[in-house]
């Protein structure tokens, strides 16, 4: 996948070898101040001139504190600084030293009458539970009314994975450097940044080259030069042919994906379905083909989705296997992948063409056992099962993630909340499978379905149901050509 420079995100690991090249064997303390500099002015477009708390901790996030505190004292602000730990060394320590104000130790007391609280108290590389008297301090700093500014990410927060260490502080306003750190994105973490603001401390955009991140934000920027592009001499065989598996009484599920695929500007699509469900799906679906499941292995197609309503009978995983068979690009989804069911490795042995699977965290757990535990982060347990199974995984929820085996993966972060409703995961898979039955490589189909799906329902609105989403992605599908120049046609 094609990793934008704007979009990339930087794991901790990655983040400290950007400094590392970016300094070059120069003066690191420069970076240092550049971040401190840069963070207050955020803080003082934000805040008007208030009484200032900086928690400082013992390492170059507590760094950082310092630098903050001096430019905001300098500017006319009430600042108090309080610190956690003693024996600040390298830059941490010359901050320290040129900090001419005050300094107490850190603790619930100093947090009283806080007008402002800048916690600067652990970065995003922490890489332990907070315990003892510096979970205390976050905690009481999780209760003051005051405004909270994070530097890096909150402290408690995990930089890699967005999940708590311990305890964490909500902030109204987190500050990063240079790049975003997935811990923006993913959750709990994203709900805990509050804002976040990436702000520039010098290091040039060269140093991504040598680190070559493997992980971006989900955007437009990814995928949009492989959406399809028909010509005006195509007609309906040219632009692709879906077959969508729906089962005998969730019917919705198929036509939900169905109408995506259509709207997606796939050119036919076919409903395999049980003999006593066609006369439904003919009488609701009349602009799809509608034959038996006893055909689907007779039928020629683009692309295949398989799961959405199709049930976990007895023969559906034998049907699964066969038209995998085919060698077609597939989505497994919902039902498909319950079938495989602690059996991920005989799906990944029926693999014969690209493949995305989408589960939610139930399905995935069902599928991946030994990757179900949430302590490992979303980012590695979606990149485990990408390269176990040589296939796509989107791994659904707020924070979206898409994994491609060999490691590149893309966060969601677009969506809104009331895209949490029955149906609109069938409405994906079927966004997906329009996509791939026109051409598009498997990563970036995905990448753009889940971004399209999430345009579409900011569009609606609350109270979205899933039935309005393949309506709204003509519009949304639209808007994206515009941001790559092209007209869709």
């Amino acid at each position: 996948m094609r990793m934008p420079a704007t979009s990339q995100l930087l794991t901790v690991r990655e983040m400290a070898e950007a400094d590392r090249l970016a300094v070059n064997g120069g003066d690191s303390f420069v970076l240092m101040e550049a971040a401190g500099r840069a963070a207050a002015r955020v803080i003082q477009r934000r805040f008007a001139p208030i009484p200032a708390v900086v928690l400082c901790g013992p390492g170059n996030n507590g760094g950082d504190g310092f630098v903050i505190a001096r430019y905001l004292a300098e500017a006319g602000w009430p600042v108090r600084v309080g610190t956690l730990g003693d024996g600040r060394a390298g830059d941490a320590g010359r901050a320290a030293e040129l900090w001419t104000g005050a300094t107490t130790a850190a603790g619930p007391q100093l947090l009283s009458d806080a007008g402002l609280v800048v916690d600067a108290l652990f970065g995003a590389g922490l890489n332990r539970d907070i315990r003892g008297a510096a979970a205390h301090l976050v905690q009481a700093m999780a209760g003051v009314r005051a405004p909270r500014v994070a530097i890096d990410v909150p402290s408690g927060v995990d930089g890699d994975t967005g999940q708590v260490r311990g305890v964490a502080a909500p902030a109204t306003l987190t500050v990063g450097f240079f790049r975003s750190r997935p811990g923006h994105l993913l959750l709990p973490g994203r709900d805990l940044c509050g804002t976040v603001r990436i702000v520039d401390i010098g290091i040039p955009g060269r140093v991504l080259e040598a680190i070559a991140p493997q992980q971006a934000r989900n955007q437009p920027g990814v995928w949009q030069q492989h959406l399809p592009s028909p010509a005006l001499t195509d007609h309906k065989y040219r632009r692709g042919h879906a077959l969508v598996v729906g089962g005998e009484r969730m019917t919705g599920a198929a036509r939900f994906a169905t109408a995506a695929a259509r709207r997606i500007g796939c050119g036919m699509v076919t409903l395999a379905v049980p003999g006593p469900a066609e006369a439904i799906y003919r009488a609701t679906v009349p602009g799809a083909l509608v034959r038996s499941l006893e055909e689907a292995g007779e039928l020629r197609f683009t692309a295949m989705l398989a799961g959405p309503g199709m049930g976990t009978g007895p023969a559906g995983r034998d049907a699964v296997v066969s038209l995998l068979a085919r060698g077609a690009p597939a989505v497994l989804d919902a039902d498909a992948l319950t079938l495989f069911a602690d059996a991920g490795g005989d799906l990944a042995a029926a693999i014969r063409g690209p493949l995305v699977v989408t589960p939610h965290e139930g399905e995935f757990a069902r599928l991946f056992p030994d990757l179900a535990d949430h302590g490992c982060g979303k980012m590695y347990r979606a990149r485990a099962a990408a390269d176990r199974l040589g296939a796509v995984v989107v791994l659904k929820g707020a924070d979206t993630v898409i994994a491609a085996p060999g490691g590149d993966l893309l966060i969601n972060a677009d969506a809104p909340a009331w895209l949490a409703t029955g149906g609109t995961g069938d409405v994906l898979a079927g966004t997906i499978t329009g996509l791939l039955a026109q051409g598009m490589p498997a990563a970036e189909a995905a990448a753009a379905a889940v971004w399209l799906n999430g345009a579409a329902a900011l569009a609606a609105g609350p109270g979205l149901l899933a039935e309005d989403l393949p309506d709204l992605l003509c519009a949304a599908r639209a808007a994206a050509c515009l941001r790559s120049g092209r007209d869709g046609r």
